[in-house]
C-alpha cells in the first residue's frame, strides 16, 4: 500500500528530471525487494542463480568505483539482468561485461553481442586498472558460456498504434 505508489512517484520524477541516479537507486531497491519477497515466501522461490548474484556485485563495485551510479539492474522472475546505463558509459559498461562474461573467443563476439560497432569498441576499451582489480574481488571467475548473449538497445519513441500494415499476425475472429 505505501511502498509501490511511494517508488512510482519517484521513478517518474527520476525519469522526468532525467536523473540517473535516483532513476538507478530505486530500480535496483525494487529489484532487491522483489526477489527478497520471492525467498520470502514458503516453500522460497528462487530466481537469480550465481551468475545473476555476480551480476549484482559487479554492478555495485562498478558504481562504488565511479563514485556515482553509471549503470543499475533489474532481474524479472528468471535470472536475466537487464543494466540500464547513460549513453557516455555504455562501451565502459560493456568493456566490463565482456571481460567477466566473455564469449568464446574475441571471433565470436558478434554473434555474443547484438551490435557490432559496439562490441569491437568494447573490446578496444581499456579499462581502469583500479575498477578492474576492485571486480576481481568478489572473486569472479572468468567462465565461458555463463551469459548466452548480451543484447545492446536503447530507449525507444513509447507506445504508437500502428496500422493494419505493420501487423505481425493475420488474426481471424469467427
Amino acid at each position: 500500500k505505501e511502498v509501490v505508489p511511494k517508488r512510482m512517484k519517484t521513478i517518474e520524477a527520476a525519469i522526468e528530471a532525467k536523473d540517473f541516479e535516483s532513476f538507478g537507486m530505486v530500480t535496483m531497491m525494487d529489484s532487491n525487494q522483489f526477489h527478497a519477497t520471492c525467498l520470502d515466501t514458503y516453500p522460497p522461490i528462487f530466481y537469480m542463480n550465481d551468475v545473476s548474484r555476480s551480476v549484482i556485485q559487479m554492478v555495485h563495485k562498478y558504481n562504488e568505483w565511479a563514485g556515482e551510479i553509471r549503470a543499475a539492474y533489474t532481474f524479472d522472475a528468471g535470472p536475466n539482468a537487464v543494466l540500464y546505463t547513460l549513453d557516455k558509459h555504455i562501451v565502459e559498461l560493456l568493456a566490463l561485461v565482456l571481460k567477466y562474461y566473455p564469449a568464446q573467443s574475441q571471433d565470436l563476439v558478434g554473434d555474443y553481442v547484438n551490435n557490432e560497432v559496439l562490441s569491437k569498441e568494447a573490446l578496444k576499451f581499456e579499462l581502469d586498472s583500479s575498477l578492474t582489480e576492485a571486480i576481481e574481488k568478489t572473486g569472479r571467475v572468468h567462465e565461458y558460456g555463463d551469459v548466452k548473449m548480451v543484447y545492446c538497445t536503447k530507449g525507444g519513441p513509447g507506445p504508437m498504434t500502428l496500422d493494419a500494415s505493420s501487423e505481425i499476425f493475420d488474426f481471424k475472429i469467427e
